[in-house]
């Protein structure tokens, strides 16, 4: 039969996704309001961005496009998956230690529309309370994958411009359905920066202590 012959071995590490409904518990430990002062980031730049409501749609679908990148991240090279995962998590949990201790606010218009976009809006809104706000993790993580692909071994024109635009639109939709703020998207991009230059950091010292014992042994022999 076909499951039979279907190679759970090869697919096992996509089990460590499990990671993320984790990470959402955490999350929502955090999400209730604070008993200490809540802090405003909100500058002139956010106070012309205008609301549009349609962003919704991207922001919505976020987690599940996060799901398919490293989905299609371990089928192409599976050390990217394991990256990716390994950034995701760090950072989110980074995240979380901020907002146990600087607690941001958007201010949030009032949706009085019946169609399936305000419906969305009150949806989002409801769901999210506004008190996780800085740095954003729709923007890391949206950053992180067209991030880690840029540097990836086979990236090419179709996957550059789907995920980059894909990301870059999600990045926008916090910033337009009035979810975050400008300081917020800059702080999830310079959070997968930082990350990512301590993993590069890491690796490289593990590379060339492997490699000063794999002389040691050469020279021993």
């Amino acid at each position: 039969m076909y499951w039979r012959r279907f190679e759970w071995r090869k697919y096992a590490p996509l089990a460590l996704m499990l990671v993320f409904p984790v990470l959402g518990m955490l999350y929502g430990w955090t999400n209730t309001r604070p008993t200490a002062d809540v802090y405003s980031l909100v500058t002139d730049f956010d106070r012309a961005t205008p609301f549009i409501k349609y962003f919704a749609l991207p922001y919505s679908v976020w987690i599940f496009y996060i799901y398919a990148c490293l989905v299609y991240f371990f089928k192409k090279d599976v050390n990217l998956y394991y990256k990716g995962l390994a950034i995701y998590t760090i950072c989110a949990l980074t995240c979380y230690l901020v907002y146990m201790v600087f607690q941001t606010t958007v201010p949030r218009p009032e949706i009085t529309g019946g169609d399936p976009f305000s419906l969305l809006m009150n949806f989002i809104y409801e769901r999210d309370r506004p008190f996780n706000c800085f740095p954003s993790i729709h923007c890391f993580s949206s950053y992180m994958v067209m991030r880690l692909l840029w540097g990836s071994s086979f990236k090419n024109r179709w996957n550059m411009i789907l995920i980059t635009g894909m990301s870059s639109t999600i990045i926008l939709s916090t910033l337009f359905i009035k979810q975050h703020v400008i300081l917020d998207a800059l702080a999830g991009v310079l959070l997968v920066e930082f990350v990512l230059a301590g993993m590069t950091i890491v690796e490289t010292q593990l590379k060339e202590s492997r490699q000063r014992q794999r002389q040691k042994r050469t020279f021993g022999a």
